[in-house]
């Protein structure tokens, strides 16, 4: 095939130049304006529960102010899902406080709730205070056991921070994530269901939390008629001209949910009778995944083509991340990566002109943590023994492309390409 099947590709619907022209016309080019404030209530409409939403430059802030919001400072420790993007964890590296990584379930990929139960009390018994927030990830946008969590939650009057990041749309007993916890987190980056070329959004419970995260999200300015700080605030208000992007991208975004939805039910089909791979799929009714990323996951015994030469030179260009940016290594060789059956294919993939990723490398595995507090579950998923479910999923997991401009065709032929490439 000549084009390249990227992941998740941004596509505009075609509106949203008439929003960022209007923007140009009225000279509304600052990071306030008609665009940011209509891109709001589109948003609140989107997720209703009578929630108030803020505009931000990248879901990266959108943690970082919701931590702030929680009273999250130097010393604190903080409960993450350790299988995730490192902006779940990143945030909390900012304000001073201390990430506790959470393993996940089998099923859902996400923070398993009983170990979280367990490892709060344990916090508790070590430092004497328990954590002050619990950060829930929607993994490719399958929901997390959100019920549990925040009963957990109650339990020790912790408040939640879900990062629905990848799950804006994905809904648990027909509920938006986003709009349970305290604080919902939402990203618009390029990739993202829908995009602000860069940009996120913080959910808030009411008008007070709305009017306290406005105030860090831009100075913390002081009614008054001169400036006058009596807090810090961030400046991480999007911009008029993105948020007239976003206004665009709303109103196709039932249509790419669908559409992912889509792709998801034609992977599970075409992979069905393949021995070896299975498609990861709602675990239960419950879960209603916008399935951003459609993930796969391959038995360590399933042989592909070229598998004898994998990790033997390093990546020169950027395996997903942010704008292609990457440190260059010495050795293509860590002590925890995907199986090599599986850095195989996403090679044969690449060749094929398919974008293919591995799984989020667990967080408590990356060696900026590497002193972090872990409460893992351990495991056999794939007749292995593993000290972790994220890890042992990491190792057999990969990510195929599922966005808009993903067509059936191009499904097709990237299962077409999987199968060749297994060796009989």
């Amino acid at each position: 095939m000549g084009k390249r099947i990227y992941l998740c590709l941004a596509h505009m619907s075609g509106k949203e130049m008439d929003f960022i022209r209007e923007a140009f016309d009225t000279n509304w080019v600052v990071p306030l304006g008609p665009n940011v404030n209509g891109f709001e209530k589109d948003l609140e409409e989107f997720v209703g529960e009578d929630k108030r939403v803020v505009a931000l430059s990248s879901g990266t802030a959108a943690v970082h102010l919701a931590l702030i919001a929680c009273g999250v400072g130097l010393g604190d420790e903080v409960m993450v899902q350790s299988f995730t993007f490192c902006a779940s964890s990143h945030p909390v590296t900012y304000v001073g406080a201390k990430p506790v990584f959470v393993d996940s379930e089998a099923d859902s990929w996400n923070m398993d709730p009983e170990l979280l139960d367990k490892a709060i009390a344990d916090r508790i018994a070590v430092t004497g205070k328990k954590p002050k927030a619990i950060i829930p990830v929607a993994l490719y946008g399958m929901p997390y056991k959100i019920d549990r969590i925040m009963e957990v939650a109650a339990k020790y009057d912790i408040p939640v921070i879900e990062d629905a990041a990848e799950g804006f749309g994905s809904r648990y007993d027909g509920q938006v994530l986003g709009t349970f916890g305290k604080y919902g987190v939402l990203s618009f980056n390029g990739n993202k269901m829908i995009t602000t070329s860069g940009g996120g959004a913080l959910v808030t419970e009411d008008e007070d939390h709305w009017r306290e995260i406005m105030m860090y999200a831009t100075q913390y300015r002081e009614s008054y008629p001169y400036y006058q700080h009596e807090k810090i605030g961030f400046n991480y208000r999007m911009s008029n001209i993105c948020a007239g992007i976003g206004r665009g991208q709303m109103t196709v975004v039932d249509e790419h949910i669908a559409h992912h939805k889509h792709v998801q039910e034609m992977y599970e089909d075409l992979l069905k009778d393949v021995p070896g791979i299975e498609v990861h799929g709602n675990p239960d009714v419950r879960s209603d995944s916008n399935f951003w990323l459609c993930a796969i996951t391959m038995d360590p015994s399933v042989k592909i083509a070229g598998q004898e030469n994998a990790y033997k030179t390093v990546v020169t260009g950027a395996v997903g991340g942010a704008a292609g940016v990457i440190h260059m290594a010495s050795s293509a060789v860590t002590d925890c990566q995907p199986n090599d059956n599986v850095e195989a294919l996403r090679v044969v993939l690449d060749a094929a002109q398919v974008e293919a990723r591995p799984l989020w490398k667990p967080m408590h595995k990356q060696p900026v943590y590497k002193e972090a507090p872990r409460y893992l579950k351990a495991c056999n998923l794939f007749g292995k023994d593993e000290e972790s479910v994220s890890e042992a999923l990491f190792k057999v997991g990969m990510c195929l492309p599922a966005g808009p401009y993903v067509t059936d065709d191009d499904v097709k032929y990237i299962v077409e390409t999987i199968k060749n490439a297994i060796v009989r």
